[in-house]
């Protein structure tokens, strides 16, 4: 039987991230893998989508190339190179992480990895064993009673990567991260999409002038958003599908090529042997400690199957302080109120913190900030004028409780805002830091300025 100092049950980037960090502090260690190194986030989410989603932007350019001065005479899309460009994109992260695999003599072990007691992982009829097991196994596309997918023409984000043929018609269902950036990839490809949202704002979990802004801008675009909209039947028994919906007006159907299901995720944690051992577990989460403990002495849990935020870089920061824990380092339990969320449609999305409501509803006093991106010189010239930056501070203390943005390229400047409130940042701290000009990211600092009566470009 073959002894580990650290055994990671699953390599998404939780798993893939835990096992180098453990190696790299001197534990032996191993990674036990049922499909392809990077776990759904390399292979069938962030990347690969975020490849589908460039494409669909350069599409967006070719069609207003006018706008820029240029003209583009013929031009055309192939939706079949288009989904196998994502995923070459994929297969050269997922062999990123075999290189990286080797890099940091980590054996990697192929196969489904059941939970034992004793600090035990069987794979395929043999027995492995470790001083501590890491658990983290991901999640999958969760399914709803009224909504169960057939991945034909009920699907998934999964099969929603890889269709044979471009839809004509498509209902997304949900209007998360997932909901949108799908709504956006297909309308985008000339598909005509639209939104059926639960709740009475898409986004939802996203500041209000976010979602509204968002909104505008996809029926702008050319999507149809219902809000306040539940799918309560689908018949699939025709060429196509037919969604009846209940609304605020009464019930309709809406017919399509296809529906895709972007409702939230499931665990995966069934069958790995969690009763067999007796880890604890509240509904389809596993209960841990701030270090990511279980009840269960040397058996850990990290990302989608715990109750922190589902997100890559949360798996990633948790399994790192996990196994700096493990090797008796003095680590501080990670901050979930300063995680940032992001969004990849277009306009992309970018938080963190509270928004106005939360802080409202917490009893602060606030200064809230905005700023549009119609008056961003950087945005004009970019031709990406929709959307903003809004801020939000302690009027009393100048603490920055939140940062909400929505606009062109902002996912890649939302870590000034994680940064700053890492470090206790002020509202006046943020003017005196000289932003770079013209760019986008000016729209922080001004932003700032117009939460203290400041701005100068307003």
């Amino acid at each position: 039987m073959s002894k580990y100092d650290v055994i990671v049950l699953g390599s998404g980037p939780g798993g893939y991230v835990t096992a180098i960090r453990a190696s790299q502090l001197g534990l032996k260690t191993a990674v036990i893998e049922k499909e392809s190194l990077g776990g759904v986030c390399l292979n069938w989410g962030c990347i690969p989508t975020k490849a589908l989603l460039k494409s669909a932007q350069v599409f967006e350019y070719l069609k207003h190339a006018s706008d820029y001065g240029l003209y583009v005479t013929d031009y055309d899309k192939d939706f079949n190179a288009v989904v196998k460009r994502s995923r070459g994109v994929a297969e050269g992260m997922s062999k990123g992480v075999q290189f990286l695999m080797k890099k940091n003599k980590i054996d990697v072990i192929n196969g489904f990895g059941t939970l034992k007691p004793g600090k035990k992982v069987e794979v395929d009829g043999t027995v492995y064993s470790a001083d501590h097991i890491v658990i983290a196994t991901g999640a999958r596309s969760r399914e709803l009673p009224s909504l169960p997918q057939d991945g034909k023409k009920v699907i998934g984000y999964r099969e929603a990567m890889t269709l044979p043929t471009q839809p004509k018609k498509m209902i997304v269902v949900g209007s998360g991260a997932i909901g949108v950036e799908f709504a956006y990839f297909y309308n985008s490809m000339g598909t005509e999409v639209t939104i059926v949202e639960y709740l009475p704002n898409i986004v939802p979990v996203e500041d209000i002038d976010v979602s509204k802004q968002l909104e505008k801008s996809f029926k702008k675009s050319g999507i149809n958003v219902m809000t306040s909209a539940e799918v309560t039947k689908v018949d699939t028994s025709g060429e196509g599908v037919k969604a009846t919906v209940k609304t605020a007006k009464g019930e309709q159907v809406l017919e399509a090529d296809i529906i895709l299901s972007a409702v939230g995720i499931k665990t995966n944690i069934e069958n790995i042997g969690l009763e067999d051992v007796g880890i604890a577990v509240d509904r389809d989460k596993i209960l841990v400690n701030d270090y990511y403990q279980t009840n269960i002495p040397g058996y850990y849990a990290i990302g989608d199957v715990t109750p922190g935020q589902a997100l890559a870089h949360v798996a990633s920061a948790e399994g790192i302080l996990c196994v700096e824990k493990i090797a008796g380092m003095h680590v501080e339990a990670l901050d979930y109120g300063n995680i940032p969320g992001c969004t990849y449609a277009s306009p992309e999305i970018a938080s963190v913190g509270l928004t106005e409501k939360q802080a409202k509803d917490q009893g602060y006093d606030i200064k809230v900030g905005k700023f549009p991106f119609s008056a961003s010189g950087k945005a004009s010239a970019s031709g990406a004028k929709d959307g903003f930056v809004k801020v939000i501070f302690d009027a009393k203390y100048g603490e920055w409780l939140g940062c909400h943005m929505i606009g062109a390229g902002v996912t890649d400047m939302i870590a000034e805002a994680v940064l700053g409130r890492k470090l206790e940042t002020t509202g006046h701290e943020v003017l005196k830091a000289v932003h770079p000009h013209p760019t986008m990211s000016e729209a922080v600092m001004e932003a700032v300025a117009d939460a203290y009566d400041e701005v100068i470009h307003l």
